[in-house]
């Protein structure tokens, strides 16, 4: 059931109704009590346990049930009468549910499994079978056998007429002489059966609505109305039973239960009862009756239904081409062998076979298409078709040469009567009989010269064998006297071979002790030499390294001395511009400077949502300037106390007269004291000013630290509220633009006249017919123009126009961003992506040219040096990129700004997806590259050659095989080839990409040298490989191995020594950091598109010719 798409749930419902179907039969009823006449009711406690069954599946109530078996409500025209049922009329109602609900059941599974199918309502094509029962005649024929039997009578008619339909079409088709063939009409037989109002059927329906009507006034309704009938009869010795003459013959049918069979009662209790059934597949197969159906009982006929549905099949079967299968039965028995002459001849006439027979048989029962019939008939004239000139001439002659008459030719066929196919055949069996003889003859000739030949052959070979034993054995006498020969000279050298050798082995044996003696003394003089060898390496290795160390340390203790006596020079520069009051000054007043200008952005921004945060910040820059303050005037009155002493001290000694040397001497040595021990006072003064000073700085620092976190905070949530005034401006641009069009409209109407006086003073408006146009032109491919995209400066020179830039709300960049982001869905056209690449990247271009961010008031400028200094630094930048011409630059607003930030995102997007194509395959977008600007081309060019240098040049140090010299022989060709089209491509788009293989260009030198061992650490690391790493070389030159000797060593062992020390002062040999890094996935900075422009100015690009036939797009003739 599950193939035919019948869940689990609807196997469960169809399992169930059959079971209560089941239960049903097995109720019994009785009559009622006493009391009541006329009633029923169940038999005993077996027929309410399957009544009580069958309610419970059918998920009805039990009572009810019971009510509809046992009674049966009557409307009248004032009052609803119920009426208590007998058990036989009770019994009927039982089998009237079952019958309606299994019927329902069925219909339902046939509907299901027709949907199932999946049969197409709108096709006019159709392929049906139809398998029905054949002709019945038994000993006992009822309603069944009439239904079947007037089937068969209907589609015999249908045979008859198609058979000869078919016969008359093809002799007119054909042009042939032809006259009409009779065939037997069995129309009365149908029109005694279902013919109104006096067929057999209508008089059937007719008894059964009369509720008294038995089969025995059935029969004597059917007498009386057909006894001039001929097709039908009464039989003699029964008063019930009626004889029809089919066209297969007589058949005599038994009217006892025709009515009973005949009546489909639909009780309006059982479908009301069903239809509230708490199940809903019981529901759905009794859907609500109408009002008019519940009044009364419908009677429904079986015979009428079945004409219905036979009269819609043979509409059917009219409608189509049929093909006819007839099935025969061989024998009764079902045994095979077995063939009852008798039971075949009456299934055929049943059948209409040998009717159709005769009815071919009175035409031309055979016919052959001309081609067919001259390549099976040409043998009997084989040059009939050289000599004629069609196959209809030939034919003619064919027939002709058979002696065969009363045959006609039509236009592509040639028709036959019957038994002259047997005659041609026959003639064609003779001269194929003929020709076997022929063929048989040679065939047997081929055989016998066969069987002489290979005879000849055998003897042949006999002969050779023969001659072949003679030969040997003649060579078999001269091989014995040629041995003989030679085991004679054998013998006389074994006797002269041991006279030798008993010469011979004392001599080797002698020879033997002095050779072995001598290597042995040669042997311990290697070993002595060898163990000389080890012992000087190891001492001159202890050497090296010791001397090496004190070299290290040494350099070390130099460094960091002379590093210290430059810090010491550093800290005492800064102790001298710290005693400098022009210095500290200028510190206090850059520090005042940027206190204010940071109080007064924070007051002036968020004076309403972060009050307490200033006052915090204002108390703390309070602290500081007083600090600062205190430790000045300190600083100040130290310092001048300290001249002041300086300058009384001289006044002094220079007042001092001579003859009183030895006094003044006593007393400028106790002054000089005392001014040194103030003089050591001030600087400790000086000191802790100094450090006060470097706390107050780190406090500072710290206060900026902690303002920076906050403007985090606040730029974040300025961030989320510009989110939400920008969907906020979103909906009142769709108001505005609609209140502007409004206007416009207004305007036009009114002031005609005034507004095209304005029109060349106002600014230009925007209408969405001007957008859509705009967006709808770019979307296709426009190309380029002297190298520049045009839909990039189309767009440009509209947005300027429009002066979108300018406008506080607008919708028309979200619309081009979203536009853009359509057009990229697809990552893998190439085409598509280099394309976009360029209209974004030169859109953007000229963004940066012409936006310009609306300016502030203009700070106070500085007094100091360093104030000067920190401005000048923080305007290089804007100086910078604003270096260019400023002729038409505009204050953009943020949905501009906006914009640019987002098409920002655009171009490293579309780059990135570019050179990840690149790594996957060079050659598709290689063709792509000249619609992109050069800038970009040179740093696509240059990330892909660092990958190629990236996987080359670790797959060399990865790979033990690969690091060999016929590998590297093979990456050189590769490399060349490679730098050879780069010398080949131009210079604007490549650059110096091919430098960025400097690593596997030298791998590969170090790979293909001669004489390895030969190379110093200095022809190494200067020369050959100059950019390899200590690790790099040293991993290479480990892991080469050459073609023909794989223990052969590549370079010498004080060069991979010197290499390893280095390596451990670096890291560790295990460790993967000789391995280059991926660094091709870094995006591309926009800024390097507007920076590295050569021409700054604005092309005259000819906009496309579709806007320019535009009313709204007349400006952009001032663009070209």
């Amino acid at each position: 059931m599950e193939v035919v798409g019948i869940n689990s749930d609807e196997q469960d419902a169809i399992f169930r109704i059959v079971a209560a179907v089941l239960h049903l039969g097995n109720i019994e009823f009785v009559k009622g009590g006493e009391d009541e006449t006329d009633s029923s009711q169940p038999k005993d406690e077996k027929s309410h346990f399957h009544l009580k069954i069958a309610a419970e599946l059918l998920m009805c109530d039990e009572k009810s049930l019971e009510d509809s078996f046992c009674k049966r409500v009557m409307v009248t025209r004032g009052d609803t009468i119920t009426k208590s049922l007998d058990p036989n009329a009770a019994a009927l109602s039982r089998d009237a549910l079952a019958k309606i609900v299994y019927s329902r059941l069925f219909d339902w599974i046939v509907d299901k499994i027709n949907n199932s199918i999946g049969q197409d309502p709108d096709s006019t094509n159709l392929i049906g079978v139809l398998d029905i029962y054949g002709f019945e005649s038994f000993k006992t024929n009822s309603f069944e056998q009439f239904c079947i039997n007037l089937t068969n009578e209907k589609l015999q008619q249908h045979f008859n007429q198609h058979v000869f339909k078919m016969e008359q079409e093809e002799y007119t088709k054909e042009e042939i002489d032809w006259s009409y063939i009779e065939f037997v009409d069995n129309q009365d037989v149908l029109d005694l059966i279902e013919k109104k109002p006096g067929g057999i059927i209508a008089l059937l329906d007719e008894a059964c609505m009369f509720p008294r009507s038995t089969h025995e006034t059935f029969a004597e309704k059917l007498y009386q109305t057909f006894k001039d009938n001929k097709r039908f009869s009464k039989p003699k010795l029964s008063r019930t039973d009626f004889t029809i003459n089919h066209y297969a013959g007589d058949v005599t049918y038994q009217t006892d239960f025709f009515l009973d069979k005949n009546k489909d009662y639909v009780v309006p209790e059982h479908a009301a009862l069903l239809s509230n059934s708490k199940c809903p597949f019981v529901s759905g197969l009794f859907p609500p009756l109408p009002e008019e159906t519940t009044k009364s009982t419908k009677f429904s006929s079986i015979a009428t239904q079945f004409k219905l549905q036979l009269q819609s099949l043979l509409e059917t079967l009219n409608a189509t081409e049929p093909h006819y299968i007839r099935c025969v039965k061989p024998n009764n028995l079902l045994k095979p062998g077995m063939f009852e002459n008798n039971n075949v001849l009456q299934q055929l006439r049943w059948n209409g076979v040998m009717e159709a027979i005769r009815i071919s048989c009175a035409g031309y029962p055979t016919r052959k298409n001309f081609d067919e019939f001259v390549q099976r008939f040409t043998i009997l004239e084989p040059n009939v078709l050289k000599a004629c000139p069609d196959e209809m001439t030939a034919c003619k002659r064919l027939l002709d040469r058979a002696n065969l008459k009363d045959y006609q030719i039509g236009k592509t066929k040639v028709f036959l009567r019957a038994g002259q196919m047997a005659e041609l055949d026959a003639c064609r069996a003779e001269v194929l009989g003929r020709s076997a003889s022929i063929i048989q003859r040679k065939v047997r000739t081929f055989i016998c010269r066969k069987h002489y030949i290979l005879l000849q052959l055998s003897a042949i070979e006999l002969q050779r064998v023969a001659r072949g034993q003679l030969a040997r054995h003649q060579y078999e006498c001269m091989r014995r006297e040629a041995a003989s020969l030679i085991i004679q000279k054998n013998f006389r050298m074994h006797i002269s071979r041991n006279a030798y050798k008993t010469i011979y082995a004392p001599a080797i044996y002698i020879q033997t002790g002095m050779r072995g003696m001598a290597a042995r003394n040669d042997l311990r003089f290697r070993k002595r030499t060898q163990a000389a060898i080890v012992i000087q390496g190891h001492y001159r290795g202890y050497s090296a390294r010791t001397y090496f160390k004190k070299l290290k340390k040494s350099a070390i203790a130099a460094q960091c001395s002379w590093r210290r006596t430059l810090a010491r020079r550093e800290l005492r520069k800064l102790k001298m511009a710290a005693k400098e009051s022009k210095a500290l000054e200028a510190a206090k007043n850059n520090l005042e400077i940027q206190v204010k200008e940071l109080t007064s952005c924070l007051e002036t921004e968020k004076r309403m949502r972060l009050q307490e945060i200033e006052e915090a910040k204002k108390q703390e820059n309070e602290k500081l300037q007083h600090a600062l303050q205190e430790m000045e005037l300190q600083f100040q009155e130290t310092k001048a106390a300290l001249i002041q002493e300086r300058e009384a001290a001289k006044k002094v000694a220079e007042q001092t007269p001579t003859t009183q040397e030895n006094p003044v001497n006593v007393v400028d040595s106790e002054l000089i004291n005392k001014l040194t021990t103030e003089n050591e006072q001030l600087k400790d003064q000086v000191n802790s000013l100094e450090r006060k000073i470097d706390e107050a700085e780190r406090k500072y620092e710290e206060c900026n630290r902690v303002s920076e976190e906050r403007m985090n905070q606040i730029i974040e949530t300025e961030s989320k509220m510009i989110e939400t005034k920008t969907n906020m401006q979103r909906l009142e641009e769709k108001l505005s633009d609609m209140e502007t069009e409004n206007q416009v409209l207004r305007q036009q109407a009114l002031l005609s006249s005034s507004s095209r006086r304005m029109s060349g003073k106002l600014a230009p408006a925007t209408t969405p017919e001007s957008v859509d146009a705009l967006f709808k032109c770019v979307t296709k491919d426009l190309g380029f123009s002297e190298g520049k995209p045009v839909a990039a400066f189309t767009l440009y020179n509209c947005l300027l126009h429009w002066k979108s830039f300018e406008a506080e709300k607008t919708s028309i960049f979200d619309r081009l961003i979203q536009l853009i982001g359509s057009e990229l869905e697809d990552p893998d056209n190439n085409d598509c992506m280099a394309y976009w690449l360029s209209n974004t990247s030169s859109l953007f271009f000229h963004l940066q040219r012409c936006l310009r961010v609306p300016t502030t008031r203009k700070p106070p400028t500085p007094t100091s040096f360093f104030g000067r200094m920190t401005q000048g630094f923080r305007s290089s930048n804007s100086l910078s990129s604003n270096a260019f011409d400023v002729e038409h630059q505009v204050d953009a607003k943020y949905p501009a700004l906006l914009f640019k930030q987002q098409l920002a995102a655009y171009v490293e997007k579309i780059y990135g997806i570019i050179r990840e194509s690149f790594k996957k395959d060079l050659s598709p977008p290689l063709s792509s590259c000249t619609k992109v600007p050069p800038v970009l081309v040179q740093k696509l060019f240059s990330q892909i050659f660092q990958y190629i240098n990236m996987k080359l040049f670790n797959s060399l140090l990865l790979h033990r095989e690969c690091c060999t010299s016929k590998s590297g022989e093979q990456i050189r060709s590769g490399l060349a080839e490679l730098e050879l089209w780069c010398t080949e491509a131009t210079e604007e788009y490549v650059g110096s990409s091919f430098n960025e293989l400097k690593h596997a260009k030298q791998a590969v030198r170090f790979l293909v040298a001669l004489k390895k061992e030969e190379l110093s650490y200095d022809d190494l690391t200067n020369d050959l490989c100059p950019v390899l790493s200590a690790q790099q070389l040293y991993r290479i030159c480990t892991l080469y191995s050459d073609d023909d000797d794989d223990n052969k060593q590549s370079v010498s062992t004080d060069v991979t020594t010197r290499l390893k020390l280095l390596m451990t002062d670096d890291a560790d040999e295990d460790d993967k950091s000789f391995l280059l890094e991926d660094n091709t996935s870094h995006p591309i900075i926009v800024e390097e598109i507007s920076t590295s422009a050569l021409d700054k100015t604005i092309p005259k690009i000819k906009p496309p010719a579709e806007l320019l036939e535009n009313a709204n797009f007349q400006f952009l003739h001032d663009y070209c």
